[in-house]
């Protein structure tokens, strides 16, 4: 495939009815970035291949978020290598258990809806967004970092079609993180924000580490709809 004709081109899942799109509308992501990664096997469902691919996106700063997109391989052409390229992806940021280590863990991915080759990188866009429409499931935990920062953290219950739901990792900074305090369990919430990487070290057995990225939702704005 040229460049040119490469970056024109859009690859979008067919329409889904009034009740999908309801579930759609709830978990709604948008980010522009550098595929960094080659696409990478996840799973089959009714014989469509389902890969990985990781996206990085810059922040405001300096520094840049490093995104893994799940993505159909009837969207893109899994068998090229895109790394260098750079693409808008819009979809949902989705969640599953992974049992590993006696234990789950929650695994975090934006699933792709559509994507398009946008030709080259652009300061111009908001190339980080999510909103989501969802439901407190643990009380949220406030804390004061040693500077005096104040941090909320919340994990948010996003419905989707046959009864399943997406659990988000949300952290609130401020004013925001204050509000959260009386958030109660099961509490409807609206959030604005945008999705970041964050680097850990988990401890293993013995003197074992193993460096790790988390992915949660950094909250810009929310609303407490009772």
């Amino acid at each position: 495939m040229s460049e040119k004709n490469r970056q024109n081109d859009i690859y979008a899942c067919p329409m889904q009815d009034g009740q999908h799109q309801r579930f759609i509308e709830n978990n709604q992501v948008s980010i522009i970035g550098e595929i960094v990664s080659e696409f990478v096997f996840s799973h089959e469902v009714f014989g469509e291949g389902f890969y990985l691919v990781e996206v990085r996106v810059k922040r405001l700063s300096e520094s840049s978020d490093c995104i893994p997109v799940m993505i159909s391989e009837r969207l893109i052409d899994v068998t090229q290598d895109y790394r260098g390229e750079f693409i808008r992806v819009t979809g949902q940021f989705r969640s599953y258990n992974r049992h590993e280590e006696k234990k789950n863990r929650l695994v975090l991915s934006v699933f792709a809806r559509e994507v398009a080759f946008t030709g080259e990188e652009t300061d111009k866009v908001k190339t980080n967004q999510i909103f989501l429409d969802g439901y407190i499931c643990k009380s949220p935990v406030y804390r004061k970092t040693p500077l005096g920062r104040e941090i909320s953290d919340m994990l948010v219950a996003v419905n989707r079609p046959y009864g399943k739901s997406d659990y988000i990792p949300c952290i609130c900074w401020g004013r925001n993180a204050r509000f959260t305090s009386s958030f109660e369990v099961g509490g409807h919430v609206q959030i604005w924000g945008r999705i970041q990487s964050r680097e850990y070290v988990k401890k293993m057995e013995g003197d074992l580490a193993e460096k790790r990225t988390a992915y949660e939702v950094s909250v810009s704005k929310l609303e407490w709809l009772g």
